[in-house]
């Protein structure tokens, strides 16, 4: 009985979140980026009923980019291009042009109302039963001599011949845009989260755009705290299966169980990676006393102290970026707090202020901030998602007056955070873009929870 109230103490106390640095505003989106258009596409034969799902995933992945403004389509013009042949080169002369461009040219793209600085267009097709789409992307600038000069890219999409493939197909194309603004795609990266639909709390995993969620375990008990290997191949979580916290890992190639050696302990929990994905670094209470952090290879041996710090040390993060510190939640000073230390547990540093509680950190992939919950800012005694700029310890508030905003999570390009959302008596999974914006949900079903980010498998 003792073990049990001491695990629901631990447990509530890891939904903490603090900072010692001054909030200093939300992220505005910069009005300077490249506006890009692209119309929907048309599609012949059995690919044309697919093409709504192309246009509606081009649509959404570049309107929830913070690298891009996404011009609305109720400004486009009359005629809309299918492929470079509907396209005219060069400027219409003063009198020629009409008072609202009609499309066929390519710099009339670049003129009010639609005043885009690229385009793309292309169209879909059957082909040997699969979805094909053939698709463009152009600058609308006027200096151009011709269309030729213009294109920056022409490609061919091949996908299944279902709804799937052509969403496949629409990730893909989004991705080679926004390439050419620095963005990273995330087509392969999966979420793994927790949710309760099945009747009991498992570990799920899901495409990152929230397609195909998949259950992992089947327990029957109480399964959180999921984290993954930088490699992609390894999922880790804690499990109460065996009746007190324990870790279980898993293969995302196989879903199936891996050998991990739980130390003697009323609890062994809260799994982070090295990033060579060799070892992880956890919480357990092997010592006696309260949780302390620990360093083991993947299966469990070669287990060795890092914290003796005689407060409870729990949701340790690794620096992506250096493998050399890491980030914890503290109970050393009083309430959770967030700390800074180097991976042998000297160097001790908090970065929180001490105020409310701080918990959930997550390292950006540059290692240069971090994403957490914290009880203060503007709604104080609500948790909301805040980042740091670690050297500066300046944070910026992410989520408020939106519900309970917790288990902030980076993606692998930094773009966007995933994160958990309660809004009335459920729990979602929603994602945001680095600076607040592009806020949508990507789950709807039961309760969902603590969701991590995977890198595609390497």
């Amino acid at each position: 009985m003792r073990i049990f109230t001491a695990l629901l103490l631990l447990f509530a106390a890891t939904s903490w979140l603090p900072a010692r640095q001054q909030v200093v505003g939300t992220i505005e989106k910069n009005p300077g980026k490249p506006l890009v258009a692209v119309p929907d596409f048309r599609a012949s034969g059995a690919a044309a009923p697919l093409i709504v799902a192309f246009n509606r995933t081009v649509q959404a992945d570049l309107e929830n980019s913070p690298l891009i403004n996404f011009v609305a389509k109720t400004r486009y013009p009359v005629q809309i291009p299918q492929q470079p042949s509907d396209l005219i080169a060069g400027v219409a002369p003063p009198s020629a042009r009409p008072a609202n461009p009609q499309g066929n040219r390519l710099t009339d793209w670049g003129l009010p109302p639609v005043s885009a600085n690229y385009l793309g267009i292309g169209y879909g097709a059957e082909q040997a039963n699969l979805f094909v789409v053939s698709g463009w992307f152009y600058t609308t600038a006027a200096n151009m001599p011709g269309l030729q000069q213009a294109q920056i890219f022409g490609k061919r999409y091949t996908a299944s011949l279902d709804e799937n493939g052509a969403i496949d197909a629409g990730h893909r194309y989004a991705a080679d845009i926004l390439a050419q603004f620095g963005g990273k795609s995330l087509v392969g990266t999966r979420i793994v989260f927790v949710s309760d639909r099945s009747g009991s709390k498992e570990i799920w995993v899901m495409n990152w755009d929230g397609t195909d969620q998949r259950q992992i375990t089947k327990f029957g008990s109480i399964s959180t705290f999921p984290s993954a290997s930088p490699d992609g191949r390894l999922v880790a979580f804690t499990t109460y299966a065996s009746g007190y916290p324990s870790i279980q890992m898993f293969s995302l190639d196989t879903f199936r169980k891996l050998p991990f050696y739980n130390q003697r302990a009323s609890m062994n929990a809260f799994v982070t990676f090295t990033p060579d994905s060799k070892r992880i670094i956890f919480s357990s209470t092997a010592g006696g006393g309260p949780a302390q952090l620990y360093t083991a290879n993947i299966d469990g041996s070669g287990l060795r102290p890092i914290t003796h710090s005689g407060a409870i040390e729990v949701e340790a993060k690794i620096n992506p970026k250096t493998g050399n510190d890491l980030v914890d939640v503290s109970g050393r000073s009083g309430l959770p707090q967030i700390y800074r230390m180097n991976i042998e547990g000297a160097d001790v540093q908090r970065l929180s202020a001490g105020t409310g509680e701080a918990t959930n950190p997550s390292w950006s992939p540059d290692g240069a901030h971090i994403a957490f919950a914290w009880t203060k800012g503007f709604e104080p005694g609500n948790y909301n998602i805040f980042v740091m700029d670690v050297v500066s310890q300046q944070t910026v508030q992410l989520t408020t007056n939106e519900g309970r905003n917790e288990n902030p999570c980076w993606s692998p390009d930094g773009a966007q955070i995933v994160y958990a959302s309660k809004r009335g008596r459920q729990s979602q999974i929603w994602v945001m873009n680095a600076d607040g914006t592009g806020k949508h949900a990507l789950t709807q079903t039961g309760n969902n929870e603590k969701p991590f980010w995977v890198n595609a498998e390497k």
